[in-house]
């Protein structure tokens, strides 16, 4: 069972909901949205994304911190959550967060996958994983470094570049990955402009690494 701390856990649930949440049948659902994946291996792919609100990782650079609060966030059920996300023709789904997998989410994937929904996660690896999932982003940070066992299970690292030192970090964690997963590096948002020259000498350099942008926030949408 997941390990809930910090301010994962929403602090105002009666009996009921504290079963459905440990469950999963409910999860503190900040957002979820239609739109185009803006980032890493599935870039330019229509997806539903489902974020969590919760998240004790704690990155100075987040650009989604009204997700960190659980308690912001309504405890939503997992069924109407599907119900949503079969609305729409794409038959793919993203969970995010704050930290997704801070929380049980067996049941959602389960339900995804009866209805033929592929099903993605970007995870900074924190928690164990749990689930059930077609696609794996491992978005590793200082803060709170990842569990081991997702290394060997993840499709891809995707590594967030504030600085030069972070470079070293994502060599660090590459080298505890399978033989098939796909690396990216990918500037932090509000350093593109300084850290871009970096990343593209250094992946002319080590061509094991491709680059990630968040196109999505070229295209001004979600």
């Amino acid at each position: 069972m997941t390990h809930y701390t910090g301010n994962i856990i929403p602090t105002t649930m009666d009996a009921d909901q504290q079963k459905s949440l440990e469950e999963g049948r409910s999860l503190p659902l900040m957002e979820e949205f239609y739109t185009i994946q803006g980032e890493g291996f599935h870039t330019g792919k229509p997806a539903f994304f489902i974020r969590l609100g919760g998240c004790d990782v704690g990155c100075h650079w987040c650009d989604v911190k009204e997700s960190w609060d659980a308690n912001t966030h309504p405890l939503t059920s997992a069924d109407a959550i599907v119900l949503n996300a079969l609305q729409y023709p794409a038959r793919a789904v993203v969970v995010t967060g704050g930290e997704p997998s801070a929380f049980n989410l067996d049941y959602l994937t389960a339900e995804l996958k009866k209805n033929g929904i592929l099903t993605f996660i970007e995870t900074s690896g924190a928690y164990p994983l749990n689930g059930n999932w077609d696609w794996i982003c491992l978005s590793p940070k200082k803060t709170l470094p990842p569990q081991l066992e997702i290394f060997k299970r993840a499709h891809e690292l995707k590594v967030i570049v504030y600085n030069a030192d972070d470079l070293k970090w994502a060599e660090e964690n590459a080298i505890k990955m399978n033989d098939d997963s796909l690396f990216y590096l990918q500037p932090e948002w509000s350093k593109s402009k300084e850290m871009m020259p970096l990343i593209v000498d250094y992946v002319m350099k080590n061509p094991k690494w491709n680059i990630s942008l968040q196109t999505h926030k070229y295209m001004n949408i979600p």
